[in-house]
């Protein structure tokens, strides 16, 4: 299967032209964006900022979940880029396209205790979104939120991780806008695995960045790493703040594609060899710094997956798990996954939706083996 991966400089330069919303937001004169802070009226895993009674995100897959006593509920938001998906009661009743300043309205429930759930669908490196909180229709009531979930995964990687163009019926996506619209982070396979497993989880994923190297060489003197710690991925210096309730026992890894996938270019400071070499060091640096951060009973997972040119990615991943575990750390595991089955349907030859189903099964099965206490 050839899949070039190419779109990634679409995704980097994240300019797309916004197409009409699938669902309309609106706003009531009965309750605009006021009410109780946002943190009191949802739950979230994600990678939050708290902003005044709102909270900014900007990594994608970030949800919000409440509660609500009666017919309707509103959703206050803030974001003229990203696309959403609401759902009432486990069900998607509207996908809100680059929705701006609004409260969206779900109402017509019948009279009862429902569940609200707001996720982000697509990807924004360099802008933020905006969540206010849920409030309730006339004559209801937002409930306390749901407690967080015990299961705690962390997805790491790239346009895979993401769900880039997963939804796309065409491979050739030029159109602005047309990758962002057929984005949906929520149907990646680390959500659906996330979601089988009763887990909470963040997907911190980044499209066209590399751990050492991004596509095609491009922006030069970054990589992954530079943004993994922040919250608001397009603001040098920031740090998101674990709010001390994030300790995931999972921590998946898909970091490799941008580094090996396309031909060193001239001027870039690496051959094939320095670059695996340097890879396997940054990897291993990065894995201090998870275990650090999560202790020594977290699983980390490094994974790699087929790739029509080269085997460098998958040797190079391997040999990063065998020398862990030699050093004496047995929780880091490899995990492979090769193309069987897989169509690259979605945008410029990516894993499709159905992919990612695949994709997900195979990664359940796995985490199955794996030694976790939860």
């Amino acid at each position: 299967m050839r899949h070039t991966l190419k779109a990634a400089q679409a995704v980097l330069a994240l300019t797309a032209a916004l197409l009409p919303a699938a669902a309309h937001a609106t706003t009531s004169p009965e309750t605009t964006a006021v009410g109780k802070p946002a943190p009191a009226t949802a739950h979230t895993a994600g990678r939050v900022e708290v902003v005044g009674n709102s909270v900014r995100y900007s990594w994608p897959g970030v949800y919000f979940e409440g509660r609500f006593r009666g017919t309707g509920v509103g959703i206050v938001i803030d974001d003229a880029v990203n696309d959403y998906d609401v759902q009432i009661d486990g069900a998607t009743v509207a996908t809100l396209v680059t929705p701006g300043r609004t409260t969206y309205w779900a109402g017509n429930l019948s009279r009862g205790v429902h569940s609200v759930r707001l996720v982000k669908r697509t990807e924004s490196p360099w802008s933020t979104g905006e969540f206010g909180g849920f409030v309730a229709a006339p004559g209801g009531a937002v409930l306390p939120p749901p407690a967080g979930r015990r299961r705690q995964i962390e997805f790491i990687g790239d346009s895979y991780t993401a769900g880039y163009g997963n939804m796309s019926d065409t491979r050739d996506c030029p159109a602005p806008g047309q990758i962002d619209r057929n984005t949906n982070t929520d149907l990646s396979f680390g959500a659906l695995t996330a979601r089988r497993l009763g887990a909470d989880y963040q997907i911190n994923a980044f499209s066209g960045r590399g751990m050492v190297r991004n596509y095609n060489g491009v922006e030069p003197g970054t990589d992954y790493r530079t943004y993994y710690d922040r919250a608001l991925i397009g603001v040098p210096g920031d740090v998101w703040k674990n709010p001390g309730t994030w300790h995931p026992q999972l921590v998946v890894i898909g970091l490799g594609i941008n580094d090996f996938s396309t031909a060193i270019n001239p001027g870039e400071p690496w051959t094939p060899e320095t670059l695996v070499s340097a890879y396997k060091t940054a990897y291993h640096g990065f894995i201090d710094k998870l275990r650090a951060r999560y202790g020594k009973r977290a699983v980390i997972v490094v994974s790699a997956t087929y790739m029509y040119n080269t085997t460098a990615f998958a040797d190079a991943a391997r040999q990063i798990v065998q020398e862990r575990n030699e050093r004496g750390d047995d929780r880091v595991r490899y995990w492979y996954y090769d193309n069987s089955e897989l169509d690259y349907g979605g945008c410029d030859w990516h894993p499709s939706a159905h992919d990612h189903r695949i994709i997900s099964q195979r990664l359940d099965d796995f985490i199955a083996t794996l030694p976790l206490n939860w």
